[in-house]
């Protein structure tokens, strides 16, 4: 099994979840924080792929929840010098399988490039996990992702 780079916002619960999906499937994970990885341009890129601007940022930032960047006005261009210089504004978790670059948590996609079915023993655990979504922020008003907790 290739190992995944699982670039995540520390403390993050979603992103938790998501990796323990992942390491209860057998799959090896490291972990980096999106925050503190020293970003570019031409780096981040590859894993936004060919969505538009507006898919590649995240709705649960303080600046875009609050109105100060608002993602369909933006290039993608723009949206990625943006996400360079703040990115805590990426959309998470990004990883990096192999030489295949994601960003979000889309387990149809995952489940074709690597197995995310149960180790022995960990089946109600994972199963549990599916019943979930762990795409989408579960963040609500009393969280925010300037929060390390949340």
């Amino acid at each position: 099994m290739e190992k995944i780079l699982f670039f995540e916002k520390p403390g993050c619960r979603n992103n938790a979840r998501q990796k323990a999906m992942l390491e209860l499937s057998g799959n090896p994970v490291e972990a980096v924080s999106i925050l503190d990885y020293p970003w570019t341009k031409e780096e981040l890129a590859p894993f936004l792929g060919e969505k538009p601007a507006a898919e590649c940022l995240n709705p649960s930032a303080p600046a875009v929840k609050s109105g100060e960047v608002d993602p369909e006005a933006l290039t993608k261009e723009e949206a990625i010098e943006m996400m360079v210089r703040e990115p805590i504004l990426i959309k998470r978790p990004l990883m990096k399988i192999g030489q295949r670059c994601l960003q979000g948590f889309d387990t149809a996609t995952l489940r074709e490039i690597i197995s995310l079915d149960a180790v022995p023993g960990a089946e109600n655990v994972v199963r549990s996990l599916k019943m979930t979504d762990l795409d989408s922020c579960p963040l609500n008003s009393g969280f925010s992702c300037t929060n390390p907790e949340h």
